[in-house]
């Protein structure tokens, strides 16, 4: 019996005949619309635990994995909190519950997007130049307001290259550890053929030292991918 997901217009969908329908992640990912890297977020945050195949050891999605990754999403796109997901999963507090917690901090924040709009109507109406701007006089102002409990948006963040630093130079170091190890390996050969390895394992051995650097290389080509496409920051957002 082939296995096929029927998706009505609504968005859910059904189990067509009697047989358990299991899902590979990649076809979780295009059937919820939540990345495989936020989907095994989730399983470490122990918001979804999937099964194992027997046969092969990979994560099986059903009808009740989809199901919570649907109710996660929805809380994730209203700017619900990880933990405020996880006492709603277990009982501890009602939908009800985390909404009214919820909307205390969404309406903190909106207090504060007001207060950010008013000082920029302010700021709006002013003519001179950012260079002759008195900052001071307006951060003053700010602070004022945040010793009441105001929290503007901080957009000071540390330049994207900085996050190209730690793989760049883990991957540097191990690049230079494996030629090294090439290098003394092809030096100690030469300089003692009587007592070298046959000529075979050496090849074998320079094969596998240059596929782990190829590995290597290839890991943090994915690395900066990742970190230039922004999907270090995806779980942030659902």
């Amino acid at each position: 019996m082939q296995k096929t997901l029927d998706l009505p217009p609504s968005g859910g969908y059904k189990i067509k005949g009697k047989e358990v329908i299991r899902l590979k992640i990649n076809e979780v990912e295009a059937l919820v619309g939540i990345t495989k890297k936020n989907i095994r977020f989730y399983e470490e945050k122990g918001l979804l635990s999937p099964s194992r195949n027997s046969e092969n050891g990979y994560r099986d999605y059903g009808e009740a994995e989809v199901s919570v990754l649907q109710r996660i999403k929805l809380m994730r796109k209203l700017g619900v909190p990880i933990d405020e997901i996880r006492r709603m999963q277990e009982g501890t507090q009602t939908v009800g519950d985390g909404m009214r917690r919820h909307l205390v901090t969404l309406e903190r924040e909106l207090r504060n997007l007001e207060e950010s709009v008013r000082l920029c109507e302010l700021l709006k109406e002013r003519t001179e130049p950012l260079g002759e701007l008195d900052a001071g006089g307006v951060l003053a102002e700010m602070k004022k307001l945040e010793q009441s409990g105001t929290t503007f948006q901080n957009k000071q963040k540390q330049d994207v290259r900085i996050r190209y630093i730690a793989p760049v130079t883990i991957s540097a170091v191990a690049v230079l550890l494996l030629g090294a190890m090439m290098g003394l390996f092809i030096w100690g050969a030469l300089s003692e053929p009587n007592t070298a390895p046959p000529l075979f394992l050496v090849v074998i051995i320079m094969a596998i030292l240059g596929l782990l650097i190829c590995g290597v290389l290839y890991a943090l080509f994915q690395r900066i991918r990742e970190i230039g496409k922004g999907e270090i920051d995806d779980a942030k957002k659902y």
